[in-house]
C-alpha cells in the first residue's frame, strides 16, 4: 500500500492529529489522504452481477455487483460510510435474510493487494434448498451506511438489481460445518447446528490473542516489535497441505497449517484479536492505517478471510474478540484518562458502528462464531448495551453475542444483563485461578437459567495471568517451572479443573490462555504444538460426549448427588435423575452417587480422561445411594451410569 512507509513510522502510543477535540465522547481520526477523491479516477461499473460459490446449503454464496468505482482513501464520498450495499436474499417459502454488503476493490485483493475498483460484495450461506432470489439496494449519501436516518437516495443504475438461483444439500461430511449447519442460539446453554440438529461443545486456543498479528497479511505492522514482533506461524508450515488456500503466490502457509493441526488434534475454536491498537500487542487493525479508523484494508481483510472460512471448512468456531480493555474505552486501567485508539470512546458512534458493520458483512456468513464485545471489558454497562442492540440488529445470522470482564467485576458487568434485560446470549468467563473453574461456572449458569434465559457460558481465561494452560512437560526444556523459576500448574491438574471442571458445571466449553511467563505465551506464540498433550485431552473430552450421544442439553449439574453441595474439585456430577449420571472423580478410590427414584438398571462404564479408553464394567440398580469404585485413587476418571 502507498501509505504503508507512513505508518511504519507511527509511534504505538502516539495521538492522531486532528480536528476533533478529545474528549469523552468520541476519539480521533487521521485520515491517510487529505483529499476528497484519489486521483486519476476510472469509469464506474456497468451493474453486472456475478453468483459465485457452491450453490448448496451452508455454502458460502457471494454477489458482487460491479458498481460505483472508489479507492480506500477516498473521503468525498467515503466508501466505508457514504455508499450503503445491503442484499436480501429470498425463499420460496417466504424466509428472507438481509446483509450488508462491503466494498471489496477489484474484487481480488487478497491476491493483487488492490486498493481501488468497482467491486461490491455480500455472503450469503442459505439454511435450505431449494428457489432463492436476492435484490440489491444500493444508496448513496453522507453516513447512510452507518445511520439510518441520514439523507440518501438510491444510486441508479446498482439499485434493484435481482436475480434467483437454486440452492441444494450440501455434499460436505465429518467436521467441515458446511456438513451440520450454523451454530445457533435456541435458549439453551449450548448452541445447536440448525442443521443436523446436534448441540455444541467447544475445546480450542484463546492464546494468542495476537493471532492475526502475522507478517504474511498486507499492511500488517509490530506497534512494539522488540516485545511482539509480527508472526511468521513458521512451526506450522509443515502442517500446510497442497490444495489448502494461500494468497499471493503462496503467502499464509503458517497460519493456514496452524488452524490445520489444531483441527487435526481434535480440536474445534480459536480466537483473536481483531483490533489492539494501543493494547499489549499493538498489531492488529482493519483499517489502512492505525489511525485512520474511517477507512478499511480491502486485502488485509480478503485475506483474513482465506483463514476464517478454511476454519470453517476444518470445523473450527471462530471467536472474534472485538477489543480489549486497553482501547474500549477511555479508562486507563480503572480509572479515567484519554485513550486516542479507543472508538468514540467506547460510545456507539460512527467509529464503532463503522467497525460493528465491516466485521459483520465480511466475516458473518461463517457457520460458528461469537461477536466477544471485548476482552476485560470496561465500557458502562449504556455503552455494552448500545453495541450489543447494534449488533443484534446487523447480524442476520442471529450469531452468539458474548461479554468477557475482569473476574472481580463479573457481578456488576453480567448482572445487569441477565434475562430480557438485554440481547446478550453467552459470556466468555476468566478467573485469576484454575481451582475456580468449577464454581465461577456453575455460578453463571445458575444465574442465567434462574434468569429465564440459559446463557452459553463457555470459560475462555482461566487461571493466572502469568500462567493459564502451561506447556508440555519437556516442551522447549520445560519441567513445570516458569520463566522465573516458579512451579506452576501441570497439564493434568488443567485437564481436571478446568476441562472438566467447565464442563461438568454445565459450561459450554473452554479455550486455553496461555500465561505471559511461559516461553509460548498468549502475544508472542506461534507454536500450538507447545500445548500438544493438552489438546489430546481436549479431544477425548469432546468425543466422549459426541460418540456416546450425551444428550447435554437435557443434563444438570448436580454435584449434590455425589456429596460435594460445595462444589470443590474432589468430584463433580452431570445428571438427568432416572435416566443418565456422569460422575468425574478427581482423586479417590471410590465414591456415592444418589439414584433415588426408579429402580431400574443403570449400566456403569469408565473413561479414562488421560487416553479415551472407554470400558463398560457392570450393571447396578437404581432406588437407592450406590458405591463406585474406581480404577485408581491416583488419577482422575468418569463414570457413566445409564439406563
Amino acid at each position: 500500500a502507498p501509505h504503508l512507509a507512513k505508518q511504519k513510522g507511527t509511534k504505538a502510543n502516539s495521538q492522531a492529529s486532528t480536528g476533533n477535540p478529545v474528549d469523552r465522547q468520541t476519539s480521533p481520526t487521521t485520515p491517510v489522504s487529505k483529499l476528497p477523491l484519489i486521483l486519476p479516477r476510472q469509469a464506474n461499473g456497468d451493474a453486472s452481477v456475478v453468483l459465485s460459490g457452491e450453490l448448496k446449503t451452508w455454502h458460502n454464496i457471494t454477489v458482487t455487483l460491479d458498481g460505483p468505482y472508489a479507492h480506500e482513501q477516498d473521503n468525498a464520498p467515503n466508501p466505508f460510510t457514504d455508499h450503503c450495499m445491503q442484499v436480501t436474499f429470498k425463499h420460496a417459502d417466504g424466509t428472507a435474510y438481509t446483509v450488508p454488503g462491503y466494498f471489496a476493490a477489484d474484487g481480488s485483493a487478497a491476491n493483487s493487494s488492490a486498493d481501488s475498483g468497482t467491486k461490491w460484495r455480500a455472503h450469503f450461506a442459505p439454511d435450505r434448498p431449494g428457489s432463492w432470489k436476492y435484490v440489491i439496494d444500493f444508496r448513496s449519501g453522507q453516513n447512510c451506511a452507518i445511520d439510518t436516518d441520514a439523507d440518501a437516495s438510491e444510486l441508479a443504475p446498482f439499485n434493484g438489481a435481482t436475480g434467483a438461483f437454486l440452492v441444494t444439500a450440501s455434499n460436505k461430511t465429518g467436521r467441515d460445518l458446511r456438513a451440520s449447519g450454523r451454530l445457533q442460539y435456541v435458549g439453551e446453554r449450548y448452541l445447536q447446528h440448525a442443521g443436523s440438529k446436534k448441540f455444541f461443545l467447544k475445546a480450542g486456543a484463546d492464546a494468542p490473542e495476537t493471532l492475526l498479528g502475522y507478517a504474511d497479511f498486507d499492511n500488517t505492522i509490530a506497534g512494539k516489535p522488540s516485545k511482539v514482533p509480527l508472526k511468521t506461524w513458521q512451526p506450522h508450515v509443515k502442517d500446510w497441505r497442497s490444495g489448502d488456500p494461500t494468497w499471493k503466490d503462496g503467502k499464509g502457509k503458517g497460519l493456514i497449517g496452524a488452524v490445520n493441526y489444531l483441527s487435526d488434534k481434535g480440536c474445534n475454536a480459536f480466537s483473536f484479536l481483531t483490533y489492539n491498537a494501543g493494547g499489549d500487542g499493538d498489531n492488529v487493525w482493519p483499517f489502512i492505517d492505525r489511525n485512520d479508523k474511517m477507512h478499511y484494508d480491502c486485502s488485509k481483510l480478503d485475506q483474513w478471510g482465506i483463514v476464517f472460512e478454511h476454519g470453517t471448512a476444518k470445523g473450527m468456531y471462530l471467536h472474534f474478540k472485538m477489543q480489549e480493555t486497553e482501547n474500549d474505552d477511555h479508562k486507563r486501567g480503572k480509572s479515567d484518562g484519554t485513550v486516542p485508539e479507543c472508538l468514540d470512546g467506547g460510545n456507539l458512534g460512527p467509529q464503532r458502528k463503522l467497525y460493528c458493520r465491516e466485521l459483520i458483512a465480511r466475516f458473518g456468513h461463517n457457520l460458528a462464531l461469537n461477536w466477544n464485545l471485548g476482552e476485560e471489558n470496561t465500557q458502562s454497562h449504556a455503552q455494552q448495551q448500545a453495541m450489543i442492540d447494534y449488533i443484534a440488529a446487523l447480524d442476520a445470522y442471529g450469531h452468539n453475542i458474548v461479554i468477557h470482564t475482569y473476574p472481580g467485576d463479573q457481578a456488576k458487568v453480567y448482572e445487569p444483563l441477565l434475562g430480557d434485560a438485554s440481547k446478550l446470549t453467552g459470556v466468555s468467563l476468566q478467573n485469576s485461578g484454575i481451582a475456580a473453574t468449577h464454581r465461577d461456572t456453575l455460578r453463571w449458569v445458575n444465574a442465567s437459567t434462574d434468569a429465564g434465559k440459559p446463557w452459553v457460558v463457555a470459560f475462555d481465561e482461566s487461571g493466572t495471568a502469568a500462567h493459564g494452560q502451561c506447556p508440555d512437560i519437556g516442551y522447549q526444556g520445560y519441567d513445570g517451572h516458569d520463566r522465573t523459576g516458579k512451579m506452576t500448574y501441570t497439564p493434568n491438574e488443567v485437564r481436571q479443573q478446568t476441562l472438566w471442571g467447565t464442563l461438568m458445571a454445565g459450561g459450554a466449553g473452554v479455550e486455553y490462555y496461555f500465561g505471559y511467563q511461559y516461553v509460548e505465551n498468549d502475544l508472542i506464540c506461534e507454536d500450538w504444538r507447545s500445548r500438544d498433550q493438552s489438546w489430546d485431552y481436549c479431544r477425548i473430552a469432546l468425543e466422549f460426549f459426541r460418540d456416546n450421544n450425551i444428550p447435554i442439553q437435557e443434563l444438570e449439574p448436580a454435584d449434590e448427588l455425589v456429596g460435594n453441595s460445595d462444589h470443590d474439585n474432589s468430584k463433580y456430577c452431570l445428571a438427568k435423575p432416572g435416566e443418565l449420571y456422569l460422575v468425574y472423580v478427581a482423586h479417590a478410590a471410590s465414591t456415592t452417587v444418589d439414584l433415588s427414584g426408579p429402580t431400574h438398571d443403570y449400566q456403569v462404564s469408565v473413561l479414562n480422561p488421560r487416553n479415551g479408553e472407554l470400558q463398560k464394567t457392570r450393571t447396578i440398580p437404581g432406588g437407592q445411594i450406590v458405591d463406585l469404585v474406581l480404577p485408581d485413587a491416583e488419577n482422575d476418571w468418569l463414570v457413566m451410569l445409564r439406563k
